[in-house]
């Protein structure tokens, strides 16, 4: 299993808004991608401009493909929301309760 988190910081008071098209926009897009497996949207409560948002999928191929065909029409979907441009990482996930899988099952 594969996994996307990207970072940024909103614009004030916009929180409500970006939850909103995560949900009923930014969603949609996910599911429909080929390897996707889950997102969590997570907010701080101490910096209420930072949401951080965890993208799960089947192989590193998925997720790089998602990023090089659909990364650009959800950015495009919450441009008027980010301070800045975010902050995008990557990581293979070695073990995972909730995904039900260790490193040697992924490999």
């Amino acid at each position: 299993m594969y996994t996307r988190i990207v970072e940024c910081h909103l614009k004030p008071e916009t929180r409500d808004e970006v939850e909103n098209r995560m949900r009923n926009d930014v969603l949609s897009v996910l599911q429909k991608q080929p390897g996707f497996v889950d997102l969590i949207a997570l907010e701080s409560e101490d910096e209420t401009e930072r949401l951080v948002a965890i993208s799960f999928w089947n192989t590193k191929h998925d997720a790089e493909r998602y990023h090089r065909e659909n990364f650009s029409r959800v950015s495009e979907i919450l441009k008027p929301y980010p301070k800045s441009d975010p902050r995008v990482e990557t990581f293979h996930v070695g073990h995972s309760t909730a995904h039900r899988i260790s490193a040697g099952k992924a490999a």
